[in-house]
C-alpha cells in the first residue's frame, strides 16, 4: 500500500515538473530569423535588442517586441486631389520603406506601420495638390522622388527609411480625359502638317538642285527624258513613242532667236520710215 502511495506521489511530482516546464520554457527560449530583431523590456524598461538565432528571456519578466527588417510594402488608398490647376483626380500610391532601428520603431511610435501608412496618405495629397496635372503624367518620377524625400524626413526620427515611393494610377475625370484627346488629335494633326511641309520644301529644294545640274549638264536631261519615255511606254503600250535628239531642241531656238532678230529690224526700219 505504501508502494501504491510512494509510486503515486512520484507520478504526480513528474507530471508537475513537466507542465512547468512546458509553461516556462515558450517563455524562456524564442528563435528569431535572420530577418527578425526582438526589442526586449524587461518590467516595463527597455532591456536590449536581441537577434536572430536562439535568445533567453527570463519568464513574465522579459516582454518582446518582434521587428521585421525586411522592405514592407504600404498601399496608399485611392483617393480624391485637387491638382495646383484646379483638376480633379484620383491617384493612389505605395510606399516602400524598411526599419533601420528597431528599438526607436518601437519605442517612438505607436504601430509604425500604420504611422508610416497615414504620413504617406497625407503627403501625397499634399505634394499631388502642389502641382499642375501637365506635371503630375509627365514627370512622375519627380513627383515620386519629392514625396519620398518628405516622408524619409520625417520618418527618420522612428528608425525608418522609406526606400521609394511610387504614385501608380492617375485616374482623370471623363470631360478632361475628353479634352485631353481633342488636344492629342490636334497636336498630331499639327506635328502632320509640319512634316508634310518639311517634305514639300525638301522636295522642291531637291528639285531647284537637279535643274542646276541639268543646266551645267545637258546630257543629264536627255538621260531623264529616255527614262521618262521609257516609263510612259511600259505603262502605256497602246501608244508608240519616237525619241527626239535633245540637239534639235537648239536648233528651234537658234531659229526662234533669228526669227525674233529679223523682227526687231523690220520694226526699226518701219519706225525709221515713219519718222522720214
Amino acid at each position: 500500500m505504501e508502494a501504491n502511495e510512494g509510486l503515486v506521489n512520484s507520478l504526480t511530482w513528474i507530471i508537475t515538473i513537466v507542465v512547468i516546464l512546458a509553461i516556462l520554457l515558450p517563455q524562456m527560449f524564442k528563435i528569431l530569423r535572420e530577418y527578425e530583431r526582438a526589442v526586449v523590456f524587461r518590467l516595463g524598461k527597455y532591456q536590449k535588442t536581441k537577434g536572430p538565432g536562439l535568445i533567453f528571456l527570463i519568464p513574465f519578466i522579459d516582454k518582446i517586441e518582434r521587428v521585421d527588417l525586411r522592405v514592407l510594402t504600404i498601399n496608399v488608398d485611392k483617393q480624391e486631389v485637387i491638382t495646383k490647376d484646379n483638376v480633379t483626380v484620383n491617384v493612389d500610391a505605395i510606399t516602400f520603406f524598411r526599419v533601420m532601428d528597431a528599438e526607436e520603431a518601437v519605442i517612438q511610435v505607436e504601430q509604425y506601420i500604420h504611422a508610416t501608412s497615414m504620413l504617406a496618405q497625407t503627403t501625397l495629397r499634399s505634394i499631388v495638390g502642389q502641382v499642375e496635372l501637365d506635371e503630375l503624367l509627365a514627370n512622375r518620377e519627380k513627383v515620386n522622388k519629392n514625396i519620398q524625400e518628405i516622408i524619409d524626413r520625417q520618418t527618420d526620427p522612428w528608425g525608418i527609411k522609406v526606400v521609394s515611393v511610387e504614385v501608380r494610377d492617375v485616374v482623370l475625370p471623363e470631360n478632361m480625359k475628353r479634352a485631353m484627346a481633342r488636344q492629342a488629335e490636334t497636336e498630331r494633326d499639327r506635328r502632320a502638317k509640319v512634316i508634310n511641309a518639311e517634305g514639300e520644301f525638301q522636295a522642291a529644294a531637291k528639285m531647284v538642285e537637279a535643274a542646276e545640274m541639268m543646266q551645267k549638264a545637258p546630257m543629264a536631261l536627255q538621260l531623264r527624258f529616255l527614262q521618262t519615255m521609257t516609263e510612259i511606254s511600259e505603262e502605256n503600250t497602246t501608244f508608240a513613242l519616237l525619241p527626239l535628239p535633245m540637239e534639235m531642241l537648239d536648233v528651234f531656238k537658234g531659229m526662234g532667236a533669228s526669227l525674233n532678230a529679223k523682227t526687231g529690224d523690220n520694226d526699226n526700219s518701219s519706225d525709221k520710215s515713219i519718222e522720214d
